[in-house]
């Protein structure tokens, strides 16, 4: 099977939604899409809007909520919400309610400028959980690759400071977990994505794999054998520090895959993350 397409190295939002869920699902007209409401301000900087879109079930509403990182090489595209609707509707029809956050994007700023919008995305969510029938206990996190990266960011960081909104699952697809190997002298990455020129002082501070510890959210890593822009040993190295700090973590490998999956393998991802999410979040008490 012909795996999926990338640009500059990492998955594009538009190739996924076409890609990941109509190879696992067919969405006919007559289905019920989520409700949508568009452009939602969470914050803003240099005078301009950060934007959230939040997709509401039609039906069988949980009172989840689960924060999708839109992100790739850290670069936060935007596509209509009618698109994004279709893409998220197998999560919608467990009932859960999706939030896609959109944030300053690369190369005008840097991880460390990223990672406060997510921050802040998280602190918005759980501001409007009740006008969004969300319960805030139950608030997960997923992305692909560079959003995998962020979701990781709130997974290993939101629990451990009191108060503040918590993370309660998350699922991070081929993630880069340590940024330190990318940010070596002459590393041609630095120039491919530019969101990692920061000070390399702060690498352990924007690096998953240095964050983890016993409040950490149960973490899902999926991840290719043959990845070679982001190597499967990313998520074996933080899969055993969860270990270590006994955080419920588990590493599904899809074989011969590299940073990318064809249709099974997309399956296999899908199917791991919902019933992951079923697990740690439908399953929990409030």
């Amino acid at each position: 099977m012909k795996s999926i397409s990338f640009s500059r190295g990492l998955p594009s939002l538009v190739t996924l939604c076409s890609s990941l869920f109509v190879n696992t699902t067919i969405v006919r007209s007559e289905d019920a899409l989520p409700q949508v409401r568009p452009d939602v301000v969470y914050g803003h900087k240099d005078g301009m809007a950060l934007t959230m879109d939040v997709f509401e079930p039609s039906t069988n509403r949980k009172g989840i909520g689960l924060l999708f990182m839109v992100s790739g090489g850290w670069v936060s595209t935007w596509m209509p919400s009618e698109q994004m609707a279709a893409f998220f509707k197998p999560l919608s029809d467990e009932g859960y309610t999706i939030i896609a956050v959109r944030h300053g994007s690369s190369p005008k700023y840097n991880i460390p400028e990223i990672v406060e919008d997510v921050r802040k995305a998280l602190a918005h969510v759980d501001k409007q959980a009740d006008a969004w029938q969300i319960d805030r206990t139950k608030l997960g996190v997923f992305g692909f690759s560079a959003g995998g990266h962020l979701s990781l960011m709130l997974g290993t960081t939101a629990n451990d400071k009191q108060p503040g909104p918590k993370i309660a699952a998350v699922a991070a697809v081929f993630p880069p977990t340590d940024l330190a190997p990318y940010k070596t002298p002459g590393n041609p990455l630095m120039e491919q994505f530019p969101a990692l020129k920061f000070d390399s002082k702060r690498n352990d501070e924007f690096s998953p794999l240095r964050q983890v510890s016993g409040p950490d959210a149960p973490t899902l890593l999926v991840h290719g054998d043959k990845d070679e822009l982001v190597p499967i040993s990313h998520s074996q190295n933080i899969k055993e520090a969860f270990s270590k700090e006994s955080v419920p973590c588990e590493l599904v490998v899809i074989e011969g895959a590299a940073h990318g999956f064809n249709a099974e393998g997309n399956r296999v991802m899908f199917e791991s993350m919902r019933d992951w999410f079923k697990a740690h979040l439908v399953g929990t008490e409030k």
